[in-house]
């Protein structure tokens, strides 16, 4: 069976603090009446914690990182989850569910199988 990511983009807060509660509640209740189809996902801390790298000069060119994310953004990428769906209509299906729409977007992609 096909498997979507479904990559949520939606305010920038810390899912770990306590005012991020009432939000959390929310995805273990998605999370609760999706685990049929979810195969994996991740949330994850705000972008002030993100390090951007880059590769000047190309495959052994200088690494250059700098703090925070690569681009300032009223949504920012928060988590994401790894669905394993009959079809795209079943993952946007399930996809629309996830609290990040709310207020905010998810974006559903198929994930290519290698096959190892």
């Amino acid at each position: 069976m096909p498997q979507y990511a479904a990559i949520i983009y939606a305010s920038d807060v810390d899912p770990t603090k306590p005012e991020a509660a009432d939000m959390m509640k929310d995805y273990n209740e998605f999370h609760d009446g999706a685990q049929a189809v979810i195969r994996g996902g991740a949330a994850l801390y705000p972008t002030a914690t993100a390090t951007t790298i880059r590769v000047t000069g190309g495959k052994a060119g200088d690494v250059v990182t700098s703090d925070g994310p690569y681009a300032e953004t009223k949504e920012a990428l928060t988590g994401f989850y790894l669905l394993e769906c009959a079809d795209l209509d079943e993952a946007v299906k399930v996809a629309s569910r996830i609290p990040g729409a709310w207020d905010g977007a998810i974006e559903v992609r198929p994930v290519v199988d290698f096959g190892q």
